[in-house]
């Protein structure tokens, strides 16, 4: 392994959402605490704490909640090659899938809740340092 990364688990649940290319930054998002927004020509698409987002969302929000976040603690040069890959490729093979996100400093990995026991585990047996 090329990395051995201090990584820690965020508190609480997220949920991703996924709305219109053309729709507005809801009004229900938060101003603090973890939030991505990323728009694409495809899709506006929102991360953010699972207990915030309206039930139901809304008839042109999807939304998928229940998952956790694992935070790389950065930062990270963008020069550095293979600290995402350093989690992706235990995680694989331990059969959790993953939602990804960076940021300027650091990375970012969501992980269904139900299996972040397995994620820890296998974080761990790569190398990896864990808190949370």
């Amino acid at each position: 392994m090329a990395h051995r990364l201090q990584l820690s688990v965020v508190p609480g649940e997220l949920a991703v959402c996924r709305l219109a290319a053309e729709a507005s930054v809801p009004p229900w998002l938060p101003t603090h605490g973890f939030v991505s927004v990323t728009r694409t020509a495809e899709e506006l698409s929102i991360v953010c704490d699972a207990t915030v987002v309206p039930s139901p969302p809304g008839p042109e929000v999807r939304v998928q909640a229940g998952w956790r976040c694992i935070r790389f603690e950065g930062p990270f040069a963008f020069t550095e090659t293979g600290i995402l890959l350093s989690v992706l490729a235990p995680l694989a093979g331990a059969g959790v899938g993953v939602f990804a996100l960076s940021t300027f400093d650091t990375d970012y990995v969501l992980v269904p809740q139900d299996a972040l026991d397995a994620t820890v585990v296998a974080l761990e047996a790569a190398g990896h340092i864990v808190a949370g």
